[in-house]
């Protein structure tokens, strides 16, 4: 079954950080780029983050350049998002995408 699970989601204070994560199964990991995209309430979607095949190549929206790191385990099939420093705009349901195939999202809350 072709399918990305998130995981990591949850509620941390500004300031504070969180990793994700997306388990892949059913297609060729290794041979697609990967994405990290975000919904917040009453907004559109996000591309927060991408990254490469072979992680020779990275883009990071400018909203959060700085902060976030993606990275990927091709062995694992296996996509990360580390995010540091989070804020309350950060909030937000995270898919991971690629394949043509979307996660169900995890959410991430930030509160004081």
């Amino acid at each position: 079954q072709v399918q990305l699970a998130e995981s990591g989601g949850g509620l941390v204070q500004p300031g504070g950080s969180l990793r994700l994560s997306c388990a892949a199964s059913g297609f060729t990991f290794s041979d697609y780029w990967m994405y990290w995209v975000r919904q917040a309430p009453g907004k559109g979607l996000e591309l927060v983050s991408a990254i490469s095949s072979g992680s020779v190549n990275t883009y990071y929206a400018d909203s959060v350049k700085g902060r976030f790191i993606i990275s990927r385990d091709n062995a694992k099939k296996t996509l990360y998002l580390q995010m540091n420093s989070l804020k309350f705009e950060d909030a937000a349901v995270y898919y991971c995408m690629g394949g043509r195939v979307w996660g169900q999202g995890t959410q991430v809350t930030v509160s004081s």
